[in-house]
């Protein structure tokens, strides 16, 4: 993708197991359904470390080839597969590739089977992802965007104090996600029903999930972090919050320390899929 990979692993690291418990099985199951029984070409777009492969690989038949695209080389040198199989315990191969997506072009998933991303839909512009619709419709190519932002966020218990101000800070956090960004205007939580406008305007189909992270004590870690982040990208697009943002993160941050914080953070699933090309017998019905 751009250079929007700047997430560091180890925050992609302390994410996995939220993201890997929030994907839907169902619409893995349903792509799963639609590939072609023989070897598989898979192309993963921003695909960080290779959570993405790591989690769909398994539930896919094989052989299986990967294609992990991203514009961060740095980050693609995380990427370990060694212990990643398909649904038969067959090792998977993959290959890393260094790309800006503005530059997609048409022709990008020539010879892929599906096209896969993992929290991405939100941080690209409606130009890069009318490049990745068109060239999925252009290789008549299945594809399964996970874990998109969708700007819902609960945080628990109620503090009476802090209610109003947690909403404005959400409110605060979705506008920085569809900010302008060196020449860019990010999609945030609109994504997924423009992708989807999108696909559907080609005459493909499109089933969506709701994959929200529900967070509790098990995960402290990943709550204090998730929340640091959150309110510092609130602030700065709302510098005005900052000294209520810093009493809330204290109220918060006491609660989590001691296990009795829950924060459920929403993000969507999208599954979009070709007409049935003629002699496959159903194979891109639904289900």
């Amino acid at each position: 993708m751009t250079s929007i990979s700047v997430a560091a692993p180890d925050w992609l690291a302390q994410r996995a197991s939220a993201d890997d418990r929030s994907r839907s099985v169902g619409l893995a199951e349903q792509l799963a359904r639609m590939l072609p029984s023989g070897p598989l070409v898979v192309h993963d777009l921003g695909a960080g470390t290779g959570a993405m492969t790591r989690w769909l690989a398994p539930r896919l038949g094989g052989p299986q080839r990967w294609v992990l695209r991203d514009g961060d080389e740095g980050i693609l040198n995380h990427v370990d597969l060694s212990e990643t199989t398909d649904a038969h315990g067959n090792p998977v191969v993959a290959e890393a590739t260094v790309e800006d997506l503005t530059s997609l072009p048409l022709d990008a998933f020539h010879g892929a089977s599906a096209v896969t991303a993992s929290a991405l839909l939100d941080v690209i512009t409606v130009e890069e992802a009318a490049n990745i619709v068109a060239a999925c419709v252009h290789a008549h190519t299945p594809a399964l965007f996970s874990l998109t932002v969708t700007g819902g966020v609960r945080i628990e218990p109620h503090l009476p104090r802090t209610s109003g101000i947690e909403g404005d800070l959400a409110a605060a956090f979705n506008d920085h996600q569809r900010r302008e960004t060196a020449g860019r205007r990010l999609l945030g939580p609109h994504a997924v029903p423009l992708v989807a406008a999108l696909f559907e305007a080609a005459g493909w189909s499109v089933r969506r999930a709701s994959t929200p992270w529900r967070l509790d004590a098990s995960d402290g870690p990943l709550i204090a972090q998730w929340l640091d982040g959150w309110l510092t990208a609130a602030v700065e697009q709302r510098p005005d919050l900052a000294r209520p943002a810093d009493e809330l993160r204290r109220a918060r941050l006491a609660q989590n320390a001691v296990g009795r914080l829950r924060v459920t953070v929403s993000h969507e699933d999208l599954l979009a899929w070709p007409p049935q090309p003629p002699g496959t017998g159903g194979a891109y019905g639904g289900g």
